[in-house]
């Protein structure tokens, strides 16, 4: 199973859709969004994709209100968890949560094999040496709606475990000339 995770969208709609768009090309069969989506209306422009959409919010809260509501109706995709999610999606077990210092944390207990975060707009992929002697992987998908850096996603395949901080497509059903950092583990 390959999922699309993405953070820090700050209203962009425009790269929301051209991100999820270029990861359900490439066969992803769901989206986790790391927070910050800000007004929830936001995430109206994923419906014509029809993948479940698992959201939390971050530090940009936008109308908590308004995202429930938005999880509730009849035809929504959209998953709402809140502050954070443990989720178990393809065989594994996945913590969200906003806040690095906070998914770092979660990282060290190895109850999870992947945490994922956003916050500082900065693309990473970090392997981390848990408690219990594995290994739990530490993800941050950097900004969709690239504020302050240029707009990334990661696409995740949950089978192999393979991560690419893909670079996000500008116009509809473009290809990106920036090649993915790619990591195997």
């Amino acid at each position: 199973m390959k999922v699309c995770l993405l953070s820090d969208s700050h209203d962009n709609r425009r790269l929301l859709e051209h991100a999820v768009e270029d990861a359900h090309a490439r066969g992803a069969e769901a989206v986790l969004h790391c927070g910050d989506v800000v007004a929830p209306t936001t995430l109206r422009v994923l419906k014509k994709f029809a993948l479940p959409v698992h959201v939390i919010h971050g530090n940009n809260t936008g109308d908590l209100y308004a995202m429930s509501r938005l999880a509730q109706d009849a035809d929504s995709m959209v998953r709402y968890h809140g502050q954070d999610a443990t989720l178990h999606l393809g065989g594994r077990a996945i913590f969200l949560v906003h806040y690095p210092h906070y998914a770092a944390a979660m990282a060290l207990t190895g109850d999870y094999d992947l945490v994922c975060c956003g916050h500082d707009h900065r693309a990473s992929i970090v392997p981390v040496s848990n408690v219990k002697g594995g290994v739990t992987h530490l993800l941050n998908p950097g900004t969709v709606g690239g504020v302050g850096a240029p707009p990334s996603y990661i696409l995740i395949d949950l089978a192999t475990l393979d991560f690419d901080i893909r670079p996000v497509p500008t116009a509809p059903g473009e290809a990106c000339n920036v090649p993915p950092v790619t990591v195997h583990v």
